[in-house]
């Protein structure tokens, strides 16, 4: 905003910024942001919270509430930032959204996970009576702020979460993200995302992979940002996952818990015969190679039917499946059978 630039640098009113950080990011990153603030004499007060699947809750957000009325902000015009993986994005959107109804946020991912997927959109939310984003609302951020640096330093197994997310949108939508998965999936995860020069062979397939997994997921979420249309591609490994991840707390991340509920998926895809015998071997070999659990013995039978049963009951009354048609392509099925998914549930198992 210029009229702010020219009150910063002219002295006539002091920037001033409440930030929400990770506190492990904060141990990794927090006197990098704290300089930063300094060296551009902006008035700040850094909060650093434990932002979790276990601490996702609206105690935490009133927590947030309280130091934001402390610290006093104006509503339009200092933004809230939040710096941290796809839990505290969506936890301190939800606090801007509630406070004075809504004040305008900043998201700055820090893992692979929410740099590809919650750093796009408008949703934000926190569990609530042992359900996964429960309470939430649809308020978009000012800005994203996608910084690939942040990603070194996370554990690998992080990377391989945020994997699973990337091939939601390759095999819904975009063969050639597939392709790139593929080969180049345990470049990946040895770089760690970053781009070298001199990776003979593989290009930039950091940036080419993020880029499509980004633009994939605008170009569905976009037309349809506060889901009028229940019938959405990206609920790809999102209708057994989200019971599955609350039941088995915390061991499987969230990335982790979509791969197996899309490993599931497929062999649903093949039972019916919308993709070949090949291409489920493709798919699974690819999850293998991105180092993502392609089963987990939480997943009954019986989860499976109370978790599509929940799906029923919040998509007006239609299971609006999900399913790959091909490599890169699917379409969204109201009509497999309870037969279908107990077959393709029984050969998954066997496999």
């Amino acid at each position: 905003d210029p009229q702010q630039l020219e009150q910063a640098t002219s002295g006539m009113r002091r920037l001033r910024r409440f930030i929400v950080i990770d506190e492990v990011v904060d141990k990794l990153y927090g006197s990098k942001v704290r300089r930063y603030f300094e060296e551009n004499n902006v008035q700040h007060k850094i909060l650093a919270l434990p932002t979790t699947e276990e601490t996702k809750s609206m105690g935490l957000v009133l927590n947030i509430l309280q130091e934001v009325q402390n610290f006093s902000i104006d509503r339009r015009t200092e933004p809230i930032i939040a710096i941290g993986g796809g839990v505290c994005l969506d936890i301190v959107g939800l606090a801007a959204s509630l406070y004075r109804r809504r004040t305008p946020y900043i998201r700055v991912p820090t893992t692979l996970l929410s740099y590809v997927d919650a750093s796009v959109g408008a949703k934000n939310g926190v569990n609530f009576l042992q359900c996964k984003n429960k309470l939430g609302g649809y308020t978009p951020p000012v800005a994203s702020f996608l910084d690939r640096s942040f990603i070194q330093s996370i554990p690998r197994r992080h990377i391989s979460n945020g994997l699973g997310e990337i091939l939601k949108m390759a095999l819904m939508k975009h063969k050639g993200l597939f392709d790139l998965l593929r080969s180049h999936g345990k470049y990946l995860l040895d770089t760690k995302f970053q781009s070298y020069n001199g990776s003979a062979g593989h290009g930039d397939a950091a940036l080419q992979t993020t880029r499509i997994a980004i633009e994939t997921m605008l170009e569905e979420l976009a037309p349809n940002l506060w889901e009028d249309d229940l019938d959405r591609l990206v609920d790809f490994g999102h209708l057994i996952s989200p019971e599955l991840e609350m039941r088995v707390l915390p061991s499987l991340m969230h990335g982790e818990a979509v791969n197996i509920d899309m490993a599931f998926m497929t062999y649903v895809a093949y039972a019916r015969g919308l993709i070949t015998a090949d291409e489920k071997e493709q798919i699974i070999q690819c999850m293998r190679g991105l180092e993502l659990p392609v089963w987990h013995s939480g997943c009954s039978w019986p989860l499976i039917q109370a978790a599509l049963r929940e799906r029923l009951r919040h998509s007006g009354g239609q299971p609006r499946m999900p399913l790959p048609t091909g490599l890169g392509t699917a379409e969204i099925f109201n009509d497999t059978s309870e037969e279908t998914l107990e077959v393709a549930y029984k050969l998954w198992v066997r496999d």
